[in-house]
């Protein structure tokens, strides 16, 4: 009865057919970051956008987007120094306020001035500071309103940006435009206007963040900051790449300013 059984077992179980051995293409690992995220090249910027006099009530304004990265300045002034003793007798004073809206990035920031946004606020203003004929404003001050409502990297140099138009919207008698970018080296490339993805790379060597404002028409640099791990060959190449870009900002700026005053012939 036993054999009958184990018999009947054997006809109803289905034989598997046998697994054909199928080579599998396998991706080989390239050392390096050979491509970015967004597809653009090393020295490509991302889509830049700018508006002058967006704010009724300032007396200059401007709001710049780069990628997905949004700054809205808007400058008060020149007007009296309050409080009366921070006055200087020689030049303008200038107050630069940064806000990083709470819902701007992903990880909700805590509303509010904080230690960063006081740093950032000091950063921006001497980026803008050499640019402005201080000395023609003695017993004045200027206060400076940058607000970040959007933020994905390169935030203090779409500030920055906004800010130069700002003032030039205003009136400011200033020696040129101040274009910025934030150049990164992620892993073994020096990418220019680099994104929040970007800053975040881990692998080989990681990412470093060098945010850099340049006046062309002086030709000088007035923000340069390091984040990360640089050689001194890795450090120019990413100053000029870093100034290269900021030139081809600068005609944006130029168009922006030419744009709102034009004249249109009927």
């Amino acid at each position: 009865m036993v054999t009958k059984k184990k018999a009947q077992i054997k006809k109803t179980v289905k034989k598997e057919p046998k697994k054909e051995n199928k080579k599998v293409a396998v991706k080989k690992q390239t050392h390096g970051y050979e491509k970015r995220f967004d597809k653009r090249g090393f020295d490509e910027l991302r889509p830049i956008s700018m508006d002058i006099g967006v704010l009724d009530n300032a007396d200059g304004s401007a709001r710049v987007q780069v990628g997905d990265t949004v700054a809205i300045a808007g400058v008060f002034g020149p007007q009296k120094v309050r409080p009366k003793h921070m006055e200087d007798t020689e030049k303008l004073i200038i107050k630069c306020y940064y806000d990083l809206m709470s819902f701007s990035v992903t990880d909700r920031a805590r509303p509010g001035p904080s230690r960063r946004s006081i740093e950032l606020g000091l950063v921006i203003k001497n980026a803008v500071e050499k640019a402005i004929f201080v000395e023609e404003y003695p017993k004045s001050m200027i206060q400076l309103f940058i607000e970040i409502p959007q933020a994905d990297a390169g935030s203090r140099c779409a500030a920055v940006i906004a800010s130069s138009l700002a003032l030039a919207d205003a009136g400011i008698m200033m020696r040129g435009l101040v274009p910025a970018v934030a150049v990164g080296k992620i892993d073994d490339k020096i990418c220019v206007d680099i994104t929040k993805h970007e800053e975040d790379y881990h692998e080989g060597g990681g990412a470093t963040d060098i945010p850099i404002a340049y006046i062309p028409a002086l030709d000088e640099i007035t923000l340069l900051q390091l984040d990360g791990k640089v050689t001194k060959n890795e450090l120019m190449q990413a100053i000029n790449a870093g100034t290269k870009a900021c030139k081809k900002i600068h005609e944006m700026m130029k168009q922006a300013i030419k744009k709102k005053y034009e004249v249109i012939e009927k």
